[in-house]
């Protein structure tokens, strides 16, 4: 099949897009490189890698989902302290904070600190269940937990020998109360 353009009318393309004045529309996705075309998260993550502190301050106390659950793994404690101040922290983001055993003492204090956290019973089984919660915190949740946890919790080898003996006396206190 011969070829649409002679050679005057491709050299003359070329040069208009080169010199920018050609009116030829391609869709961005296919014009930018990949790191410009990457996820929402792994591009937003990029950007937030590059912020100065004042502006992480901001996203922290104003950021959405995204920007939170990048920011809670900040390695700058006074960050992950404003992430936790953050008005639309929700219940599950502070469920899986607690959760997660690589959230430092300091995360898992402020989420002691807020009622409206402790209402909810997930957050106390997951600091309860949590190797890094402070030993006192963690007794204190036992207590408050259901008889099926707290059989979980007598059997469990990922928490401190003292939480697991707590749990095995009051399993044992439900079985004589029954």
């Amino acid at each position: 099949m011969p070829d649409e353009h002679d050679g005057e009318d491709v050299d003359e393309i070329v040069r208009s897009i080169e010199a920018g004045s050609d009116a030829i529309v391609v869709p961005k996705e296919l014009i930018e490189e990949a790191e410009a075309a990457a996820p929402l998260a792994r591009s937003l993550y990029a950007k937030i890698l590059t912020m100065k502190i004042a502006e992480k301050l901001k996203l922290a106390l104003r950021g959405n989902k995204d920007a939170r659950s990048i920011l809670i793994r900040d390695a700058s404690k006074l960050i992950r302290r404003f992430v936790m101040q953050n008005p639309r922290m929700s219940d599950t983001e502070v469920i899986a904070i607690a959760r997660n055993r690589s959230s430092d003492e300091e995360l898992l204090r402020i989420i002691v600190e807020r009622r409206e956290w402790m209402r909810n019973y997930q957050v106390r089984l997951a600091l309860a269940t949590n190797p890094k919660t402070p030993l006192s915190v963690a007794l204190r949740q036992l207590p408050t937990l259901g008889e099926r946890d707290l059989r979980m919790l007598a059997k469990s080898r990922n928490v401190p020998q003292t939480v697991v003996s707590q749990a095995r006396r009051l399993v044992l206190a439900m079985g004589r109360g029954a």
